[in-house]
This record gives structure tokens, sequence and C-alpha cells, in this order.
């Protein structure tokens, strides 16, 4: 069974996760150009795991279009994993604090990949948080 390690990480605290399958790393993706939504006031104590985050970040069209991206290459990842027995997979989401938008993409992957993929198992690790 393929496992998916899905990461949320702060450029500016925590840097990239470690990978500890013993492959050397994963796919590492930079939500810093998504506008932040830690900027507006109303956010400032919240994540994206926060209801208002989540619509406010539903909302921006290019987190949208990033996500989309993101889905087609982790499929064509998975996919290709699967038929080759692999076991393990690693993708990690960065941004400035690691609580806003890089928690929600990893959230948003790990419901997708949940949806589409029921024979593998994910794991949610948020290091900021």
């Amino acid at each position: 069974m393929l496992k998916i390690r899905i990461f949320s990480f702060s450029y500016l605290y925590s840097g990239l996760p470690e990978d500890t399958s013993g492959n050397g790393g994963g796919f590492v993706f930079d939500c810093r150009f998504i506008y932040n939504p830690g900027r507006k006031p109303e956010f400032g104590n919240l994540t994206g795991n926060d209801l208002p985050v989540r619509d406010f970040l539903d909302n921006q069209e290019e987190m949208q279009i990033f996500l989309n991206n993101i889905y087609k290459i982790i499929d064509t990842a998975v996919e290709n994993y699967i038929s080759r027995n692999f076991s393990d997979l690693m993708v990690s989401f960065g941004c400035t604090g690691g609580q806003h938008r890089s928690v929600y993409s990893a959230n948003k992957l790990n419901e997708h990949i949940n949806q589409k993929y029921p024979g593998t198992e994910t794991e949610l690790i948020h290091y900021n948080l």
C-alpha cells in the first residue's frame, strides 16, 4: 500500500520537512505567491484549518489554479507509484509562517487523495500549528 505523507511548513520558522522514509525527499510546493490571509487582521490568529480562512482561500483564483496543477502532478505520481509498488510518497507545502496557505493546501490535497485513491494511506502533518 502506498503511504502518502503530506506536510505544511514555514520557510521562515521550520524549513523543509525531513524525509524519514529514506527516499531523500519528495515534492515541495511554494505557496508564498498566493495572497497571505494572515495579512488581514481578522485572519491573523486563525489557520488554514479555520472556516473563515478556508472560505477566503476557496475564493482566491490563484489558489484554485495552483491546487488544480498540484492535483495533476500528484495524481500522475500516485498512479505511477501504485503501478510500481512503491511504498512512500512525500508532498510538502510551504509558506512564510506555515499557518494559512500551506495548511490549507495540505488539507485540500489530503482530501483530494482520500477521495480519488481510497486504496492509499495518507498522513497529514502540520509542522507549525
